[in-house]
């Protein structure tokens, strides 16, 4: 009997698709070729992107704005050739789909890798430009495939094989079960996370959600069902072999985006979890588009109206639209994969994005359990997690399981239930952003403080500085700290820099910088909580018999026994890491009192030290049995760098705590003592553009320092041997006392940050920083090089002094030139011929210190 046309006249009758046919054995051979070229390119350009910008921040030397630019530009070259290569010449439609979509992934890594342009401090605003990025390559991908698809009448998006039976069952089922899957999947990336990292500020952590929202549409477009269809070969269908080709290819396709994911460093983790869930995308499309059983109560026969066309060798592939005008069922899966890529990758995304800050995935804390190592930890429970998702999708959805709705939605359910109590549990709970700080235009006036010298004149001196400082930013603030309030945003205010701490993001930002009191506002710096300690580092070297090199070469020891001098009376007051109370060389020295330790990142309330920096520094000032160069001076202590990455609100803490000590949790205005503040301060720490300072922020502070009569000494840094490397405050400042370092043969050490600085001549001595033994918690003993070292043995030489003539406590400049006048010559190192940074002056400075020699001229 003769039928009629199954399609209105003039609208073209759909030819059904060719089966795909096996790809040519050289076409596989350039495929897998290019996908390991593409994989090796990608790994080593990224991770030495970040090395470089590690060693350019260890250097002390300027962010270079062009380098990630440059490294993605030049990886999209080198994989899109080969990827555009295969997306043009093979005759297979698996190989050229292959080379299409890395081509396409590749573009957009180049789109978003140039984000890296954006300096990190400006977390929020890259954020936010990621995901406009990613949205937008997305809607491109999308129009472009409708676009390929109206070229091509009677194709369905779809793609799917000839062989494919039409389906009579629901669509929704099937793509519920899969979008499920992929939920539960992407919670279960998202997990170690949740439990190892910790969120930043609010407006950050919404940020880095929409972004991974449009990272996952991002990928939906880039792993289409289109993409899949093409990787089902042989009749009847092999999901197997789907998983394993279309699972490959989609890993090195995830590889590429997730290199273009996240600053600097962020993007890491990404490369190790993300891949391999590209074989769990495929064991989910290979289940998806698996027929339902028989008989659903929607089901149409063959040949009834909504049913796809018959033709000559069984039923067309279903078009838009069917013989009566209306959507046909279609196939099973058509398009149900695309939410489960979006959300498997969107929440695998999620992870590195919003719970790490990238500038502290640095090599500057990475000799202890900080962060870099949690979010190793985190990166590898992540890879361990996409692989167990591979295998188990691919083992219960590759053979030829069907997956249930039920089983999906209960998996789904309870992962996002431990993600929930992982998080307030064992977690870090809470938000953990940057805070502001806000410098005020008006600071106070010091000018005509009596320059009165010795005990009870210097005394005067820091009372009348305090007394200045307190007023000024009391009557300056108070506006600013009502609306603060009044806002409830908090908030902490200082009074040595006239500035306030603010809680806040851009928009808060925003409203103060346009605030006619305030001169400026800062990022201030704030180190993510840790789910465990980092751990306490100790010494494992043997306490000395007498005397070290140092304090020898320095002749400190004949200071003790020929003049009678070892710094009594003296206090030097250590801002720091910390310091163990408890230490054999210490212990004895403390000062005491409820005024002489401020822990304002834990809050502790007696002399500690986990990271053994501050402890060792403090012993080479008034350290006893050999360490120290005054072992018969007390010490104060306050911890401004517990984790190696501070803030000028932390440094700032310290200061302000040494100029008016004040009980635990007193208030610095209301409850400092400057008549106990100590005589001179040593500070081996410098603060950088990375921790929120601009070169000018610290400059109050150690101005009122000086103006009160006590002597700031600071370490020039260890970023030599470049020129013009003493640039991180308070180094630079000319009313400090700034060190570099010499090793055994009175060299300059390479590390040693040099000059010229701007309206000063720096660095002002150096002193021995080369295998320095010392002091670390826990009793033990360490060797440890850096200007670090050289500086608190300058504080221990001026303790000498001003303990054998007290007349000189408070009197700076006479101090300092003793000092420079003592000095014995030191050896010049230079990076290259060339480079004598403007003469010796600013590689050695007035040269290195003699203990023996100024302690003779200050009595004299």
């Amino acid at each position: 009997m003769e039928v009629g046309p199954p399609f209105p006249a003039g609208q073209p009758v759909p030819r059904p698709l060719a089966t795909p046919g096996p790809p040519s054995p050289w076409a596989v051979v350039a495929a897998a070729v290019t996908g390991c070229w593409t994989v090796g390119l990608v790994v080593v350009g990224q991770l030495g992107g970040w090395l470089a910008d590690q060693v350019l921040l260890a250097s002390g030397l300027d962010r270079v704005v062009w380098l990630w630019p440059a490294t993605v530009l030049f990886t999209v070259l080198l994989v899109g050739a080969p990827a555009l290569t295969l997306a043009l010449l093979p005759r297979s439609a698996a190989v050229r789909t292959t080379g299409r979509t890395w081509l396409a992934a590749a573009l957009a890594l180049g789109a978003l890798g140039l984000l890296r342009a954006l300096p990190p401090v400006h977390h929020e605003a890259y954020l936010a430009a990621l995901a406009a990025t990613a949205a937008l390559a997305a809607l491109v991908l999308r129009v472009l495939a409708r676009r390929a698809a109206v070229a091509t009448p009677g194709v369905p998006a779809s793609a799917a094989p000839p062989w494919a039976p039409a389906s009579a069952a629901p669509r929704r089922a099937p793509a519920s079960a899969a979008t499920l899957l992929g939920v539960a999947g992407g919670l279960a990336l998202l997990l170690p996370w949740v439990w190892l990292g910790a969120l930043g500020g609010l407006l950050e952590t919404v940020l880095a959600g929409v972004a991974a929202a449009a990272l996952g549409v991002l990928a939906g477009a880039l792993l289409d069902h289109a993409f899949w269809s093409r990787f089902t070969v042989g009749e009847p269908p092999r999901p197997a072999r789907l998983v394993l080709v279309g699972g490959l290819v989609a890993g090195v396709t995830l590889l590429l985006l997730a290199a273009g994911v996240g600053q600097s460093g962020a993007q890491l983790p990404l490369l190790l979890t993300l891949p391999p869930a590209g074989f769990a995308l495929a064991a989910l499309h290979a289940a998806a588009r698996r027929p339902a059983p028989a008989g659903p109560p929607d089901a149409a026969p063959v040949g009834s109206p909504g049913a796809a066309p018959a033709g000559p060798s069984g039923p067309l592939p279903a078009g838009p639209a069917g013989a009566d005008g209306r959507k046909p069922a279609g196939r099973p899966g058509t398009g149900a994969l695309r939410p489960a890529v979006r959300w498997l990758v969107g929440l695998g995304v999620l992870g590195p994005l919003a719970f790490t800050d990238p500038e502290e995935i640095t090599l500057l804390l990475a000799s202890t359990r900080d962060v870099p190592f949690w979010v190793a930890a985190a990166a590898g429970a992540g890879l361990a997690v996409a692989a167990v998702l591979a295998v188990t999708y691919g083992v219960l959805l590759g053979r030829g399981r069907r997956p249930s709705r039920r089983v999906a939605g209960v998996t789904a359910a309870a992962l996002l239930l431990a993600v929930g109590v992982v998080a307030v549990g064992v977690g870090q709970p809470g938000l953990h952003g940057e805070r502001l700080f806000v410098v005020l235009r008006e600071q106070a006036d010091l000018a005509g403080v009596p320059g009165t010298t010795g005990r009870a004149g210097r005394d005067a001196r820091v009372a009348e500085v305090h007394r200045r400082l307190v007023a000024t930013a009391e009557r300056t603030q108070a506006d600013l700290r009502r609306d603060l309030r009044r806002l409830r945003l908090d908030h902490t205010p200082y009074y040595l820099v006239n500035a306030v701490e603010v809680d806040g993001g851009p928009a808060v930002r925003a409203w103060l910088s346009r605030r006619p009191e305030v001169a400026r506002v800062l990022v201030s710096q704030r180190v993510r909580p840790l789910p465990a300690p980092a751990g306490r580092s100790r010494g494992t070297a043997p306490a000395p018999a007498g005397p070290e090199w140092n304090v020898r070469m320095l002749g400190a020891d004949r200071v003790w026994s020929q003049l009678g001098v070892d710094g009594s009376g003296i206090v030097v007051g250590s801002s720091d890491s910390g310091v163990d109370g408890g230490h054999p060389a210490l212990a004895g020295g403390f000062r005491g009192g409820d005024d002489s330790w401020h822990d304002p990142w834990n809050g502790t309330r007696a002399p500690t030290d986990q990271g053994g920096h501050g402890t060792h520094t403090a012993g080479s000032a008034v350290g006893r049995g050999g360490i120290g160069v005054a072992p018969g001076a007390r010490w104060a202590g306050c911890v401004n760098l517990d984790r190696n990455l501070g803030n000028p609100s932390y440094y700032l803490d310290c200061l302000q705590f040494m100029l008016a000590p004040f009980p635990a949790g007193g208030d610095p205005f209301t409850d400092g003592r400057p008549a106990r503040a100590p005589d001179i301060l040593t500070n081996s720490w410098g603060c950088p553009a990375l921790e929120g300072c601009d070169p000018g922020v610290l400059g109050p502070a150690t101005a009122a320092l000086d103006a009160a009569g006590v002597m700031v000494v600071a370490a020039a840094g260890n970023t030599g041997p470049y020129c013009r490397s003493i640039d991180d405050p308070p180094a630079p400042y000319a009313d400090v006392l700034t060190v570099g370092a010499v090793d055994r043969q009175r060299k300059v050490t390479l590390f040693s940050s040099r000059g010229p600085v701007p309206g000063a001549a720096k660095p002002d001595l150096v002193a021995p920083g080369d295998e320095v033994l010392s002091a670390m918690p826990g009793g033990g003993y360490a060797v440890l090089s850096g200007t670090s070292m050289a500086t608190p043995q300058v504080a221990g030489v001026v303790a000498l002094m001003w303990s054998a003539n007290p007349a000189l406590v408070g009197d700076l400049p006479r101090t300092r030139q003793i000092l420079r006048d003592t000095a014995t010559p030191a050896v010049a190192t230079y990076a290259t011929r060339t480079q004598t940074c403007g003469g010796d002056r600013n590689i050695t400075g007035a040269g290195l210190v003699d203990a023996y020699a100024a302690v003779q001229a200050a009595r004299g």
